[in-house]
C-alpha cells in the first residue's frame, strides 16, 4: 500500500492491517509523524505531539501482536482533543491560563489505550472550547485542509483538520453545541455526537467542563465504520444489541425520515446547504426510505435555555481552571455573562429539559430519523470573528449552527454526514438526528449513504 493511502486508510483498516501483520504499528506512527512534520506548520492542527512516546508504544504494540495479543485498536495512532486529560500533560483548553498537569488519563483516553490505541498528540481548540472556529492569540489559527483560508470549525477544529489532512486516522472530539459536527461538516468527515452518558466524562463532570449536560465526547473519523469502532472502544454502555460496528455493517431497513430545513429562529440558510439536504433526501428516497416534510416544534424559550447552560458552563469551567485574567477579552466577557445566569437561572433551565425533550421528541413519534442541514453555511473564513466581542460572536455562531445545539439539550445522538462540495471545493454536510440512545440507526443509515457516496476516497489536494 502506498504511504498516502495508508495515511488515509482510517483506523478500522489500519487495525486490520496491523493485526494481519501487513504493516507494523511503528510504520504507521512514523508515517504520521513525518506527515505532521511536513504539513502541520500550515495547518496548526496539533498543540503538542508525543513523538518519542508514540514510537515506544508502537514498538510495544508490535511486540504484543507478535506474541498473539489482540485488541480492537492495537497499534493504531489517534489524536486527543485538548479538552481531555492525557497523563503527565497540561490540559490547556486553548488558553494560557491552564497550568495543571493531569495526573492520569481521562476515562475516555484510558479506554482508547486499553483498546490498544496510541495517542500521537493533542489537537488545538478555541479558548475554553467556546467557538465554532479554532483561533486563539495563544496557539494561533487552525486551518482547513480543503482551503487554508477557511477554518476547520470548532471547537474540535484541530481534530477535524488532523483527520482530514491525513495526519492521523481518527480523533477524539467533544460536542457541547455542535463541536464534533461542525468540524466534521467543514472538513468532509463523519462525526457523531453520541447519546449523553454513552461515553464517560470522568474525571470531568456535567457541572464542570460538561456545560451542565450539554457536552459529550465522541469520534471524528474518515468513515462510519471508523466511528463505530471508536464508539465500541470508548462507550461505557454498549448498544442494546450487538456492537456499534455491527450496526455500521448492516442495512438499516426501510425508515421513515423527517426532513426539515427550518432553523430554530428565522434566518437565511445558504442555498448550497439547502441543495445538499434536498439531494440527500432524494438519495434516501431512491434507497427505499420514506422522506416526509416535518419540522420540529422548537419552543420559543429554546434559545435562552441553551444560552443559560452554555454561559454558566463556561463560567464555571473558567473559574475552576483559574487565572481568568489571562484569558482573551472575549472569554472574560463570557465568564461575566455566565455569572449573571446565577444558580436560580441555571436551575430553571435544567428543570425545563424534560419538557424540551418531550416537545422535540414529537417529531420521532412516527419518524425514525430527522434529516436537517448540519451548518447554515460552509466553512467560515479565517479571522471572520477576530477582534469581535462576546455578544457579536455568540450571535454569529448561533446563526451558523441553528440546527445543532437542540440535540445537546435533549441529549440524544446526532451525526454529521458528508454531502458533497461547493463549486470552490469546500465540504458540505447534512445532519442525522436519532431517537434517544439510537446511535445504531444513525450508523446504519449513514453507512448506507456512504456506500452510495464514498466520500472516504476524497482527499484535500494539497495533502494527498
Amino acid at each position: 500500500m502506498e504511504s498516502v493511502d495508508l495515511a488515509y486508510a482510517g483506523i478500522a483498516r489500519q487495525a486490520e492491517l496491523i493485526a494481519a501483520g501487513e504493516v507494523s504499528s511503528r510504520e504507521i506512527v512514523e508515517l504520521y509523524l513525518a506527515r505532521i512534520e511536513r504539513y502541520d506548520a500550515q495547518l496548526n492542527a496539533f498543540r503538542v505531539v508525543f513523538a518519542e512516546r508514540a514510537l515506544l508504544e508502537a514498538d510495544q504494540a508490535d511486540a504484543r501482536r507478535g506474541a498473539g495479543g489482540e485488541r480492537p485498536l492495537l497499534g493504531v495512532p489517534i489524536a486527543i482533543k485538548e479538552d481531555a486529560d492525557v497523563a503527565g500533560e497540561v490540559t490547556m483548553f486553548g488558553t494560557r491560563a491552564g497550568e495543571r498537569v493531569a495526573g492520569a488519563d481521562q476515562e475516555v483516553v484510558r479506554r482508547l489505550r486499553e483498546a490498544g490505541a496510541i495517542v500521537i498528540g493533542k489537537t488545538n481548540v478555541p479558548e475554553m472550547t467556546l467557538w465554532p472556529f479554532t483561533e486563539t492569540p495563544t496557539f494561533g489559527a487552525t486551518r482547513n485542509p480543503w482551503n487554508l483560508q477557511h477554518t476547520p470549525g470548532g471547537s474540535s477544529g484541530g481534530s477535524g483538520a488532523a483527520v482530514s489532512a491525513g495526519l492521523v486516522g481518527g480523533a477524539l472530539g467533544s460536542d457541547g453545541l455542535g463541536s464534533i459536527r461542525i468540524p466534521s461538516s467543514f472538513c468532509g468527515l463523519f462525526g457523531i455526537k453520541p447519546q449523553r452518558h454513552r461515553i464517560a466524562l470522568a474525571p470531568h463532570t456535567e457541572q464542570l467542563y460538561g456545560w451542565h449536560g450539554l457536552a459529550v465526547y465522541g469520534p471524528i473519523a474518515r468513515s462510519v465504520r471508523d466511528a463505530a469502532l471508536f464508539l465500541d472502544a470508548t462507550a461505557q454502555t454498549p448498544p442494546a444489541q450487538g456492537t456499534f460496528a455491527d450496526a455500521a455493517a448492516r442495512a438499516p431497513g426501510r425508515l421513515r425520515i423527517a426532513l426539515s430545513t427550518k432553523p430554530i429562529l428565522p434566518q437565511p440558510v445558504d442555498a448550497r446547504v439547502l441543495t445538499a439536504v434536498e439531494q440527500t433526501a432524494e438519495l434516501l428516497r431512491s434507497l427505499g426510505h420514506e422522506v416526509v416534510q416535518r419540522d420540529p416544534a422548537y419552543p420559543p424559550w429554546l434559545g435562552p435555555h441553551l444560552l443559560a447552560r452554555y454561559l454558566r458552563g463556561a463560567h464555571d469551567a473558567a473559574l475552576d481552571l483559574g487565572h481568568v485574567e489571562r484569558m482573551e477579552r472575549r472569554t472574560r466577557s463570557i465568564v461575566r455573562l455566565g455569572s449573571l445566569v446565577g444558580e436560580k437561572g441555571l436551575a430553571r433551565a435544567l428543570a425545563s429539559e424534560a419538557a424540551l425533550a418531550e416537545r422535540m421528541g414529537r417529531v420521532f413519534a412516527d419518524c425514525d430519523v430527522l434529516l436537517t442541514p448540519a451548518t447554515a453555511r460552509p466553512a467560515l473564513r479565517i479571522g471572520e470573528y477576530e477582534g469581535r466581542g462576546a455578544l457579536w460572536t455568540i450571535n454569529g455562531g448561533t446563526r451558523l449552527i441553528p440546527f445543532l445545539g437542540t440535540w445537546n439539550a435533549t441529549g440524544q445522538p446526532a451525526a454529521s454526514v458528508p454531502a458533497g462540495y461547493t463549486a470552490d471545493g469546500l465540504p458540505l454536510a447534512v445532519q442525522l438526528v436519532g431517537r434517544p440512545s439510537d446511535e445504531v440507526t444513525l450508523l446504519s443509515l449513514a453507512a448506507q449513504i456512504e456506500a452510495e457516496r464514498p466520500w472516504t476516497q476524497d482527499r484535500p489536494a494539497a495533502f494527498a
